[in-house]
């Protein structure tokens, strides 16, 4: 089967990836000169592998929390209406309660777990490196009321698998001794000894390479402009190069997806949440992480990746403006430099990018309804880094009629009605 994936950043990459594993002949298509040089360029680098390290700031996992509860990093909000993220918003809304919030961190527990299982496969299978570390993830609180808030979500978490263990000072000292200088700041953390980090962009880019030695063609410096439909089914996709047809389609164009599909008459609710981050050179190794700490009160993860440090945060939405917000820059530099400040800010380079968000956090993948050969890997929000395998895999194993390793009835579009 000739399989046509739209996107190379990692959704689109890991698709790729799988499918050409399974088999099938695959073409990728991206308007960039090469993979990962959008929302998969400079995000942050941990990658997590449960669904506690989303919530243990003491609030849960939902989009609208993430937004409104950020710290320093508070919520920024774009003039004028926009009717797309109005119908976004109530949507989130409705989701927003004890019931669907469980649900997501089913599914969300489901995702991570198996993308570490995925992730841990592939880097055995190829030996690909990306300044990757296996040494868990510190979440760092600041006031003894956050750690008084976080006990009992660790209680409940006491029966799944490794569960998060709440530190001491001393006991995070022994883990990141980078942040010695500042001890005054910070009254305890947890620690998540499954969560991994690594350098999206670098895994995404050799990842590709791989692919392409498997067969994998990439079109690049192609903009897709629509899909053509019959009644049931895309009979070819529509570029500025002219018409590439195949046997089955997937969308992975991250927060672009929606516009892609409206004028087939799919209402996708995706919606982009413009992050940032700061990509440094490391200076100084007695004052920089060896990991990743997430300093919570703030919303901004400090990763080690090699030889530089990436500090990221921050949530504003603006649609599909990506210009970088001065204000957003400050605070990472506060963080970085309060925590740790080992490495260069004067050299860093200052990015922003957009998360493709659901209303219930949660991507979805699988069909696409309506269209028999039209695949949806797409709306990973901030998770995109810790469910690419997983997403991946599962996309291949759904269009080559594979049962797949784990539950995934309840992640199509169709879980909106």
């Amino acid at each position: 089967m000739h399989v046509i994936v739209l996107g190379a950043g990692v959704i689109g990459v890991t698709s790729a990836w799988y499918l050409a594993r399974l088999g099938h002949e695959v073409t990728v298509i991206d308007r960039q000169p090469a993979p990962a040089m959008e929302t998969s360029r400079a995000p942050g680098g941990q990658i997590i592998a449960g669904p506690w390290g989303l919530g243990l700031n003491d609030l849960s996992y939902h989009p609208l929390d993430w937004l409104l509860h950020s710290g320093r990093t508070a919520l920024a909000l774009r003039k004028g209406l926009d009717p797309a993220l109005l119908r976004w918003s109530l949507m989130a809304m409705k989701s927003r309660n004890a019931a669907a919030h469980a649900i997501t961190l089913g599914r969300l527990e489901r995702l991570t777990q198996y993308n570490r299982h995925c992730l841990d496969a592939l880097r055995s299978e190829t030996g690909i490196t990306y300044d990757d570390r296996q040494s868990g993830h510190i979440q760092l609180f600041r006031t003894t009321r956050q750690i008084a808030r976080v006990r009992p979500v660790l209680r409940d978490l006491a029966g799944h698998g490794t569960a998060p263990r709440l530190l001491d000072v001393d006991e995070i000292l022994e883990h990141e001794p980078g942040l010695a200088h500042a001890l005054p700041l910070f009254r305890g953390g947890v620690f998540l000894p499954d969560d991994q980090s690594g350098d999206t962009s670098v895994f995404t880019a050799r990842l590709a390479r791989m692919a392409q030695a498997n067969g994998v063609r990439f079109v690049f410096e192609t903009t897709v402009q629509g899909l053509d439909a019959a009644p049931d089914r895309i009979m070819s996709v529509r570029t500025d190069a002219g018409h590439m047809r195949a046997d089955a389609y997937v969308v992975a164009m991250g927060s672009y997806s929606p516009l892609l599909l409206r004028p087939l008459g799919i209402r996708l609710p995706v919606y982009p949440l413009k992050g940032y981050s700061l990509t440094l050179p490391l200076t100084d190794e007695s004052h920089a992480p060896l990991a990743t700490v997430t300093d919570t009160a703030n919303g901004v993860s400090i990763t080690r990746l090699g030889a530089r440090i990436r500090v990221a945060g921050g949530v504003d939405l603006a649609g599909y403006n990506l210009r970088p917000s001065p204000r957003r820059r400050t605070v990472l530099e506060l963080s970085f430099s309060e925590l740790f400040g080992g490495g260069d800010l004067a050299a860093a380079t200052y990015w922003s990018g957009l998360r493709p968000c659901t209303p219930d956090g949660t991507p979805v993948i699988g069909p696409a309804g309506g269209f028999g050969n039209l695949w949806l890997n797409t709306g990973h929000g901030g998770l995109g880094w810790s469910t690419a395998c997983a997403s991946g895999r599962l996309i291949a194993d759904l269009i080559a009629g594979r049962t797949p390793d784990i539950p995934a009835l309840d992640l199509p579009l169709s879980r909106y009605g």
